[in-house]
């Protein structure tokens, strides 16, 4: 503005060139700065309109309002943006027309048709591509204006006006029907029809907000080794792409009314892995028994939450579960309570009582924020720092892997500045490691490994984008529904693959270089055995390290005091209890050089199977029996309801008429009567050759 005020042409085309220029970055970087210009009526529509009102400013104060080149730069952005509103309509109608009910993944949908989806370049940031269709015309102007020679501006503007008319016409053929995605009706059809062949028996329902993927990708091995035939059941369309590969079928369906219309007649056993509103929309499902897995094992107040009456039955790890429910008091039953161990512990290494390298590595794992300011949530906010500089400044050299939890600092700002911080401290001490002379001779020797460590992650990581997605490249979401099959061979080389860029990840760098781990890669067990101790909070990632046997440490960061803190706390009571200035840490570090000395071992042993239950028979054992009994109980329960239902819709035999008489209903009544009310019971007797299906709704038992 100022320059058009001005009037300095050239002066204005560098101040243009730099808009346009920090537009494009902050759209690519995505940046949260364009969200909030949004808000207050700053969105890129009106900043792109914006700079052309300010060219005609321009224009008037260069004394060329009465010009034809002014009329052709007025008439060309008009025009230019009469053709947004149609380009902005095509592309919100093929979207919608593309749109499926819900989104699957190894669900055979061929029972309907599901076209290609137009090519990426056309709908992938199409609102972005459609206004710099006017650079053109600024250009031509704008050197018109500053040369005198019109006809580049009569070329620029024709030129935006043909690119804009040209992108509408290249949007309009994907508006026929032959390229939209089929109606709904017919796409949940296919659906009932694919449920009705593959009739599955447990569910893994899944919710929650886009940071909480992890929650459900923790039980996909756990699903994929399920007995029976296990399907996924998701609610967020933006969940699916962040779900981990699985052969698994997975239903995502994010209409509540079209989930309860599913036929999940087959199924017996749902499984929830967080407590979520959206739950609802499946417990009202009587002829299944559900189950609350949790996704983590721990003592905080989340793993008692009193939601938890609304499931049949909950799960835990070991006899540590059901004893925290009890002290919880929060109506939950014992006889509700299973203990099936935790089948995703499997990968986690036993700890061999000596250090995998001649540095020890210490793992720092906090548990995030929280919702609230409780001052024991995490360690991060009062002793992380503390923590983190103890270690490395510790007398005998250690590594630190900080891995801090993927909701740090998204309700604190004060969490997220830490977390800042704690990075910054861990890469400034591993420069000054990698300065040191000792380190450096140890850098220089595996120089040739790490590089050819770092070439093969290359490598890796380029197959495994290559097989990310089935089909081809730039496929929507309804078109990855069509081909998104499981293939035996393809995830056996994913699974090969991530084991071997598990292997790379931790070659490409020296043992004794401290390192920051974000990110869903390498995985949070991988850490652990990688290390030979831990410092955490009181979360589950305490629970799951003590399955390695290895000493760790839990930060009192609520300053409760050792001994109340161990009552408190089932996971502490073989841990070094650190306070906020992290003192204690040189006790940590202790056991981890000499194990003959310490003192914690053999209550880590027996905590172990207090937390997480016997090694014998194995947790997936223990999960599969536990399914197979809960889903004879829905059945047993189903066939209870067909046969008490049978029984009262038999017309009644007719009374004789003295008996009608002076007795009414007779005892006829009290048997109706007594079937309804033996109908609230669970454990009644079942008719075995009743069918399980009938009887699914609340009025079959009304």
């Amino acid at each position: 503005m100022i320059a058009a005020l001005l009037p300095d042409i050239w002066f204005f085309a560098a101040a243009t060139a730099v808009t346009y220029v920090a537009d494009w970055y902050l759209h690519q970087r995505g940046s949260y700065l364009v969200n909030r210009l949004g808000k207050v009526r700053a969105g890129l529509p009106i900043r792109f309109l914006l700079r052309q009102l300010m060219i005609i400013l321009l224009l008037a104060r260069l004394d060329l309002a009465e010009q034809p080149l002014f009329f052709v730069a007025v008439a060309c952005f008009l025009l230019f943006y009469g053709l947004q509103a149609p380009h902005g309509a095509l592309t919100t109608l093929i979207r919608l027309r593309r749109t499926l009910p819900i989104v699957t993944r190894n669900v055979d949908l061929h029972a309907v048709r599901i076209p290609d989806a137009p090519p990426r370049a056309l709908l992938h940031r199409a609102s972005e591509k459609m206004l710099h269709l006017d650079l053109p015309a600024v250009a031509g102007v704008l050197i018109a204006a500053g040369t005198g020679e019109d006809l580049l501006g009569y070329i620029g503007a024709g030129v935006t006006l043909l690119l804009g008319a040209g992108y509408n016409a290249l949007l309009i053929p994907y508006l026929r029907r032959s390229r939209r995605a089929p109606a709904a009706p017919a796409v949940l059809k296919a659906l009932d029809t694919w449920l009705g062949e593959y009739q599955p028996t447990v569910v893994l329902y899944f919710s929650g907000s886009s940071e909480s993927a992890y929650q459900g990708n923790m039980w996909l091995d756990t699903m994929a080794a399920v007995e029976g035939r296990p399907l996924i059941v998701m609610r967020e369309r933006n969940l699916v792409s962040q779900l981990g590969d699985t052969s698994v079928p997975v239903v995502c369906v994010p209409a509540g009314t079209h989930l309860m219309n599913l036929d999940l007649s087959t199924v017996r056993v749902c499984l929830y892995p967080a407590n979520v509103g959206k739950n609802i929309h499946m417990l009202r499902v009587p002829t299944m028994k559900h189950v609350f897995i949790g996704h983590g094992d721990s003592d905080k107040l989340a793993s008692v939450n009193p939601y938890s009456k609304v499931y049949d039955e909950v799960w835990t790890a070991g006899r540590a579960g059901r004893d925290r429910y009890a002290l919880a008091d929060v109506g939950i039953r014992d006889e509700d309570i299973v203990e099936v161990g935790r089948p995703q512990l499997a990968p986690i290494e036993s700890w061999t009582g000596t250090t995998k390298n001649s540095v020890p590595t210490v793992l720092y794992a906090p548990t995030w924020e929280g919702w609230d300011d409780n001052p024991g949530n995490t360690s991060l906010l009062l002793a992380g720092e503390n923590i983190v500089r103890r270690l490395l400044t510790a007398d005998k050299p250690v590594r630190v892997i900080y891995k801090p939890h993927p909701f740090t600092g998204i309700r604190s700002a004060k969490a997220k500045a830490v977390n800042a911080r704690i990075k910054a401290l861990v890469a400034k001490s591993a420069q000054e490691r990698a300065a040191d002379p000792r380190w450096a001779k140890e850098a220089s020797a595996a120089a040739a490994g790490h590089s050819g460590a770092k070439a093969e992650l290359g490598r890796i990581e380029a197959r495994l984008a290559a097989l990310a997605k089935p089909g081809r490249a730039g496929g929507d979401e309804s078109e990855e529904s069509r081909v998104a099959l499981a293939d035996p061979a393809r995830q056996a080389e994913i699974a090969t693959l991530r084991a071997d860029w598990n292997d790379a990840y931790w070659r490409s760098f020296g043992w004794w270089e401290h390192k920051t781990v974000t990110g869903a890669q390498p995985k949070l067990y991988d850490c652990f055995n990688q290390s030979d101790a831990m410092v955490s909070d009181i979360s589950s990632v305490v629970s799951d390290f003590i399955a390695s046997g290895k000493p760790y440490a839990v930060t009192d960061s609520a300053q409760l005091g050792v001994d109340e803190f161990r009552r408190q706390n089932t996971a502490v009571r073989a841990a070094v209890i650190l306070s906020n200035d992290a003192a204690e840490i040189d006790a940590l570090l202790s056991a981890v050089a000499d194990p003959t000395t310490d003192p914690l071992a053999e209550a880590r042993h027996e905590l172990k199977t207090y937390l997480l239950g016997p090694d014998e028979p194995t947790s997936m054992e223990q999960f599969n029996a536990a399914i197979e009994a809960l889903a004879a109980k829905a059945e047993a329960r189903n066939a209870g309801v067909a046969q008490r239902v049978g029984v009262q819709q038999q017309p009644a035999a007719p009374l004789p008429d003295a008996e009608a008489a002076s007795s009414g209903a007779g005892d006829g009544t009290a048997e109706i009567i007594a079937e309804v009310d033996a109908a609230v019971d669970p454990d009644a007797p079942a008719a075995p050759d009743a069918d399980a299906g009938i009887g699914a709704g609340p009025s079959a038992i009304r």
